[in-house]
């Protein structure tokens, strides 16, 4: 008789669905930016796109690393995956931090410099930021130390803020469906919402899982 398989965690599903949506987010942002770039347009001040127009490079930069970065993370915080391939595990993590401090340091110029949402899109960038480019640093001097739980956490809180991208499409299209705010004004009060949603909610999930 078959085992039956245990149910995916409702935490995986999350997981699966944000990351979905920012697949989605990105794919629409690639097929828009290659349009106009390909065909020289510039959008009008005040449109969101005009500023992946004036700055792909910039904007890819942190676009194309993040994507990677939450695509990956997932399989290296995943214990089953970890106790499986403890070699790949390592090797992919040799990999993926740099990835993650690259997307994260092009996100703070990006956002601050070229802000859609205003001072508080931009101070949110700056804060979450730096908090997860410090979070994949010290999970990385953490297991350089021999400390598996410290670099555990520290990873699971990196992962937390990267997925916050996802939420804050979710906010700003809430925003925009109930008619609280404006689409420019939406995207500040999203990014301080779902980072600090996502920085709580890695903090309850650590407590609930210490070891």
């Amino acid at each position: 008789m078959a085992e039956a398989r245990k149910p995916v965690p409702a935490a995986w599903v999350a997981v699966v669905f944000l990351i979905t949506v920012v697949m989605v987010f990105a794919a629409i942002r690639v097929t828009i930016d290659s349009s106009n770039i390909s065909s020289g347009v510039v959008p009008p001040d005040g449109e969101f796109d005009r500023r992946y127009a004036l700055q792909p490079i910039l904007a890819y930069a942190h676009i194309v690393p993040g994507v990677v970065y939450l695509l990956v993370a997932p399989f290296q915080i995943s214990r089953g995956f970890r106790n499986r391939n403890l070699d790949l595990h390592r090797r992919v993590g040799r990999v993926l931090v740099p990835i993650g401090v690259l997307t994260g340091v092009f996100a703070m110029v990006f956002g601050f410099f070229f802000s859609f949402g205003g001072l508080a899109e931009a101070s949110a960038t700056v804060v979450f930021g730096v908090y997860f480019v410090a979070a994949l640093i010290v999970a990385f001097m953490a297991i350089r130390a021999g400390d598996q739980i410290r670099h555990r956490k520290w990873m699971i809180r990196a992962f937390a803020i990267g997925l916050g991208v996802g939420t804050i499409r979710l906010w700003v299209g809430l925003f925009q469906a109930t008619g609280l705010l404006g689409f420019e004004d939406a995207f500040g009060v999203a990014f301080w919402i779902a980072f600090v949603m996502h920085a709580v909610a890695a903090e309850i999930w650590l407590r609930l899982r210490p070891s």
